[in-house]
């Protein structure tokens, strides 16, 4: 059974493409280039909630604690606490899932503020997943943008794009497709966490709020998709997990570098779902 030409299809939507599909119970795998490494966008935000549900677990943090997020904490960004104008108390649990389903960064940073950085990247190596790091907060990431351009948002010169060290995956937060399937695989056997905070995060990534990367390659009602997105100039991602009615389900990390520098690009994004149902198609057959 020959691996689907993903090459011509990446090629066809006017991007670069790298995918690992992988069957979460039996092992089974397909990729395309799935070990190069990808900058992560904020799909550094799913180890990161892993991260914290490590220290939940542990008895370190409570997540229904509450803090209060200021003015001061809020970081740029068009959805959740970021979009925000004036102080909220909130639980971490809560804040939690606002980084997951609607990508806050405001949210995400509060977090990373209370799990570190040597925490997730601890964790990350304890689960053997060494192309993985995080290394730069949301704040840090859209600073160095500004600083790389010497110029604010938007970026479609592709002078500015080539400058862009939030592109580079030796100097941003970084993974590969292999290792971020290798990860959502993790939560849905529950060896990521413990058993319940693992059924709880599979239920934040179910509640994703975008359908138009993963998502739209399986418009049926009875195929649950749940999954992250990354999303920086030129680079459209996604990782997450495809759940059949059937029982099988399947982890699935699609990565893309766009050749336009344009802001909207719905090929792009289209052709992620696509990539990731002729994967999952292959390892169904």
């Amino acid at each position: 059974m020959s691996t689907p030409d993903f090459e011509a299809l990446f090629r066809a939507a006017g991007v670069r493409g790298w995918l690992c599909a992988a069957d979460i119970d039996s092992g089974r795998e397909v990729g395309h280039g799935p070990d190069e490494p990808v900058p992560t966008a904020s799909m550094f935000k799913v180890p990161l909630l892993v991260a914290l549900c490590g220290q939940a677990d542990a008895g370190l943090l409570d997540l229904s604690e509450r803090v209060t997020v200021t003015a001061r904490d809020r970081v740029s960004g068009p959805t959740g606490l970021s979009a925000m104008l004036d102080d909220v108390t909130i639980s971490l649990r809560d804040l939690a899932y606002l980084m997951i389903a609607v990508s806050d960064n405001t949210s995400a940073d509060v977090l990373l503020g209370r799990v570190g950085f040597e925490a997730i990247n601890t964790m990350l190596a304890g689960f053997g997943l060494d192309g993985t790091r995080v290394t730069q907060s949301a704040r840090e990431l859209l600073g160095s943008m500004a600083i790389d351009a010497g110029h604010a948002w938007p970026f479609v010169d592709p002078e500015d794009i080539a400058r862009l060290s939030v592109l580079d995956p030796a100097r941003a937060n970084r993974s590969t497709p292999r290792e971020l399937a290798a990860l959502f695989g993790m939560i849905w056997r529950d060896e990521a966490a413990s058993q319940e905070s693992c059924a709880w995060m599979r239920g934040v990534f179910n509640m994703q709020v975008w359908p138009h990367r993963l998502a739209s390659g399986f418009p049926y009602d009875d195929v649950a998709v749940s999954g992250k997105t990354g999303t920086l100039p030129t680079l459209r991602s996604e990782s997450g997990v495809v759940e059949y009615p059937d029982g099988r389900r399947y982890a699935v990390a699609v990565c893309t570098r766009s050749f336009s520098t344009a802001l909207n690009q719905p090929r792009a994004d289209a052709v992620i779902g696509t990539a990731a149902r002729m994967a999952v198609d292959h390892l169904r057959r």
